[in-house]
């Protein structure tokens, strides 16, 4: 008989699959789409969010904006636009005016295999005016292209359209990408050199976010609003800010990692140093990876290093190692050695050449606080080294400008205990502890030893006395220990008053001899 012909519908299977001992299939590559039909996929996901009010397939799609924006030309927008708006919608002439004439189809994409395999079978127009997330998408994705093109005023001018359309809208479902368009917005006028001219509308639209709950552009808005401020070092505006307004819970981490960041700089301009610390701290923790924004892990590592100097700490040196960060903090290495070691000359020639780097991360002004830590530090070298110094070698060790100036710097460290010494006057002398007239006293022969060694015994005591009221027993355990002594007791008290009534005979006693 023979064999039947195998059905042309069912796959044959190749060499490969048949030569498997296991018969397991292997894994079909998927075919890359292109770009038009990729904001397709996108538009109907988007579509699909808002149909079932699940926010996560915009999220989705706005995840993927990144890579999708290298695929932008002129070519793939117009087939988009075409595809996805009808021929008489208004919309779509509003945007293909900021798109330039299509060029020649030859003209490949960039980052796109036009090979026979990927392509795909075109899309058709559509009839059905799209619904305004699908719009403000389509508009961000034109902005994004004006800017990657250079054309910033049309990138503007097109963000404050889109932003006045979004503001006629009460849509919980847009918030995600009216998000994203004031963001670009904000970075068009400040690739545009005029960041100062959005700050009305940026402010009006963080009321308007405010009264509808809309936790997106709320992040989104505090952040480029205290951006705007600090941008022009407007600190006490910026802390206004941040008092009258409450930073949503629901953000992600990267929207959270920038407000921490921000009120890092601000507490750091305010000499709070210890919540600048830790506010920086937490901002490297929530960042995304420094391989994915190594721009923003530079920049709060800049900051970061600077407000550890100010509070007496010396960063760890595997933090200049970092491969994303060895180069962007050579200049900041230098700060750290001069501080490390006290060299004032150090510190002003690190600080003139590199002047223009820290005034361009704006970290100069920080950075001019620090010159105090670096004289308390050559000070407190001195003082270790030399029981007498004068106040004129001082000055040329430290690089002062005068013996008044070395007194006074000697006098605050003297009064702050970064130094155990005193200040000779009449002979301009730096004395320190370790040389003392004949017969003074010492540290250990004043009472303070004593008077230390008698709280820290006080202390142990306490803490003793406090354990042991705070031991615990089981509770009734005695009770258990009392009954059973009790029926000891009763069995002594019945074996007495047997024995004594003659009940036991001798072999239950154990003692008699009557069988013999």
């Amino acid at each position: 008989m023979p064999e039947p012909k195998p059905n042309s519908s069912v796959p044959t299977p190749s060499k490969d699959e048949k030569s498997d001992p296991k018969g397991d299939a292997k894994p079909v590559t998927p075919v890359p789409l292109t770009p038009v039909a990729e904001i397709k996929a996108n538009v109907q996901l988007i579509e699909r969010a808002v149909s079932t009010l699940e926010p996560r397939f915009t999220h989705r799609v706005l995840r993927s904006l990144t890579t999708l924006r290298r695929k932008l030309n002129t070519n793939v927008l117009r087939d988009a636009l075409e595809a996805v708006y009808s021929k008489a919608s208004p919309g779509l002439a509003v945007l293909l005016a900021y798109i330039p004439p299509a060029t020649k189809s030859s003209e490949a994409p960039m980052d796109v295999d036009d090979s026979p395999a990927t392509a795909t079978t075109p899309i058709k127009a559509s009839t059905v005016e799209p619904n305004p997330e699908v719009d403000t998408y389509l508009r961000l994705l034109v902005i994004l292209f004006l800017i990657d093109s250079k054309n910033v005023k049309g990138a503007v001018d097109l963000a404050h359209q889109t932003a006045e359309r979004i503001h006629t809208f009460n849509r919980r479902t847009l918030d995600p990408v009216a998000s994203k368009v004031y963001f670009y917005l904000s970075r068009a006028h400040e690739i545009h050199g005029d960041v100062s001219v959005i700050r009305p509308l940026l402010l009006a639209a963080q009321r308007t976010a405010s009264l509808r709950q809309d936790a997106d552009c709320q992040a989104v808005l505090i952040t480029l609003l205290l951006s705007n401020y600090l941008s022009f070092q407007l600190y006490s505006q910026a802390d206004k800010l941040v008092s009258k307004t409450t930073f949503p819970t629901s953000a992600g981490n990267p929207q959270l990692a920038r407000y921490l960041y921000y009120l890092g700089r601000i507490r750091a301009v305010q000499l709070s140093y210890s919540e600048a610390h830790t506010q920086l701290q937490q901002a490297i923790r929530r960042a995304p990876n420094s391989k994915i924004a190594p721009g923003f892990y530079q920049t709060v590592h800049k900051l970061f290093i600077v407000v550890e100097l100010l509070m007496g700490d010396i960063p760890d040196r595997n933090l200049f190692r970092d491969p994303v960060l060895r180069k962007p903090l050579i200049p900041y290495l230098r700060i750290v050695q001069a501080v490390r070691t006290g060299d004032l000359s150090q510190f002003q020639a690190a600080l003139s050449t590199h002047a223009a780097q820290f005034t361009q991360d704006q970290t100069y002004k920080l950075i001019l606080r620090l010159r105090h830590n670096v004289i308390k530090t050559g000070v407190r070298s001195l003082s270790l080294a030399y029981s007498l110094i004068s106040l004129r070698d001082i000055c040329v060790k430290l690089h002062l400008d005068s013996e008044e100036d070395a007194e006074y710097i000697v006098g605050k460290a003297v009064r702050d205990g970064v130094i155990e010494a005193r200040v000779d006057h009449a002979n301009g002398w730096m004395i320190s502890h370790a040389r003392r007239a004949e017969g003074a006293e010492g540290v250990y022969a004043t009472a303070e030893p004593r008077e230390v060694y008698t709280k820290r015994v006080g202390f142990c005591l306490e803490l003793h006395n406090e354990s042991v009221k705070a031991m615990r027993y089981p509770l009734n355990a005695h009770r258990k220990e009392l009954a059973s002594a009790e029926a000891a007791r009763e069995r002594e008290k019945e074996l007495v008053k047997e024995i004594a009534d003659g009940e036991l005979d001798d072999e239950e006693d154990g003692g008699g001899m009557g069988d013999f």
